[in-house]
């Protein structure tokens, strides 16, 4: 590129905006990463960055740290995620045709710890300016009913041309919305579990994530925006994201970094909560005793922690984890999730970047199994499914190092103005039983489909 790269940060009075970023999400191709009001909204695009196959996150590293490496950047908050910032959203699979990718916005509004501000982003020439800036958010905000299109990601996985046409149960659906089939019918994909269990009691690895997915048509049109103002709202312990026709709220974080200082969210072991109506005892009580006190779901947990560990020890001077899991509770779920904190070390002169963390750690044995090799293998050969970015890493850095990049989980890809695919998977292991685990991705569904107004 030929122009310099240019940012300016200034900052904003939290108290304008008292519903926190949600009070942002008012286009369907707006960038989201936000939790409990907190995080960061982007619009507008100035540069894009794409990749397939193995090499997909150095590469995407590479462009980034070459864009913002001679950047003029002025910023009066300097806090993570201030100054240069790219959202993004990674194919799950190396051999995936789905384009992962880095979007560099216009314009963010960020908010954090009681600190907001506004950063405006060009490689244009000319002055910028705090006016400039607040003007060019305005203008965002003021063109908001004039975008019902533009959410529908530019590229959907191949799955998208394999939609069945089977409705897949009776359900109580708004504005004439159906629900589809996707790649396989509950049936089979409950045959594709059965030959999973198969193969781990074989030894041939211990743990298998199989996903699958459904495809909802909603003829009055997908509306990405209160999409994404529904999952923020309902799903506030969850990091809600929309990138590029992608959007979700994901429970798990693979990896956050600040500074030195690196953490993630693991979660292995699900329990639907209807599961608790009638039964003794509170409802924490409950998942207590069936998550926790169960063999099952906390060996599904020891390999989805010892899987992360070990791949996050060569950048790590220090790591801790909880000694024992804690139960996440969501509106729809219980998990069995556990905390891990490192300290980075240099390797070779350098702090690692978050996507070479990324590069390291992803596929976790949380969305694909352990081996990683061998699962992942089962896993293209079982689902018949492209999972494009579902249960990829999706989040934002920026140009000091920090980031936050979730898993893509509980979410769904616009595929076009009136159509979108929801996915959702389930670890199996050894005693998995098919129709529980069918059972378990009804639950996953639920918050996408709530979000689109569809009842499960």
């Amino acid at each position: 590129m030929t122009s310099t790269f240019r940012t300016l940060t200034v900052p904003l009075d939290a108290e304008t905006f008292p519903g926190g970023l949600p009070s942002f999400l008012v286009r369907d191709d707006v960038l989201c990463w936000t939790r409990r009001e907190a995080g960061l909204v982007g619009f507008g695009e100035i540069a894009r960055f794409t990749a397939t196959g193995p090499e997909r996150f150095l590469e995407a590293d590479i462009w980034w740290r070459h864009l913002v490496l001679e950047a003029d950047i002025e910023d009066e908050v300097d806090c993570p995620g201030t100054g240069p910032v790219a959202f993004g959203s990674f194919a799950f699979s190396k051999v995936s045709a789905h384009e992962s990718r880095l979007l560099v916005p216009e314009i963010v509004v960020g908010l954090r710890d009681g600190q907001a501000w506004l950063t405006q982003l060009t490689l244009d020439d000319g002055e910028l300016t705090e006016a400039g800036a607040r003007a060019a958010l305005d203008r965002w905000l003021g063109s908001a009913s004039a975008n019902t299109d533009s959410a529908v990601v530019d590229d959907p996985p191949p799955a998208a041309a394999q939609a069945g046409v089977a409705v897949v149960r009776p359900l109580p659906l708004a504005a004439g919305a159906t629900l589809h089939t996707g790649s396989l019918s509950e049936e089979d994909w409950m045959a594709a579990v059965a030959a999973g269990v198969q193969e781990i009691r074989t030894g041939a690895l211990e743990k298998l994530v199989l996903a699958r997915d459904v495809v909802a048509t909603v003829p009055t049109g997908v509306n990405a925006a209160q999409v994404l103002r529904e999952l923020s709202a309902r799903y506030r312990e969850c990091w809600t994201y929309g990138v590029d026709g992608l959007v979700g709220a994901t429970p798990e974080m693979l990896i956050q970094v600040e500074g030195r200082t690196a953490q993630a969210r693991v979660l292995a072991g699900t329990l639907d909560r209807r599961d608790a109506d009638g039964m003794d005892g509170s409802p924490l009580e409950f998942a207590e005793r069936v998550l926790a006190g169960s063999e099952k779901q906390r060996h599904e947990h020891d390999i989805a922690i010892q899987s992360l560990t070990t791949q996050l020890a060569p950048f790590s001077e220090a790591m801790n984890a909880h000694s024992e899991p804690f139960i996440l509770e969501l509106p729809n779920v219980w998990h069995l999730a556990s905390d891990v904190k490192a300290e980075l070390a240099e390797v070779e002169g350098h702090v690692p970047t978050c996507l070479a963390l990324i590069n390291a750690l992803h596929p976790t044995a949380a969305v694909c199994g352990t081996p990683t090799t061998v699962a992942g293998a089962l896993i293209r050969k079982l689902e018949h499914l492209d999972r494009g970015p579902y249960a990829g890493p999706v989040g934002w850095l920026d140009a000091a190092g920090n980031g936050e990049w979730g898993i893509a989980l509980r979410g769904a890809v616009i595929e076009s103005p009136q159509t979108v695919r929801l996915y959702a998977g389930c670890g199996v292991v050894d005693g998995s039983v098919p129709e529980t685990e069918l059972a378990e991705t009804w639950a996953k569904f639920r918050p996408m489909l709530e979000s689109l107004g569809i009842s499960s």
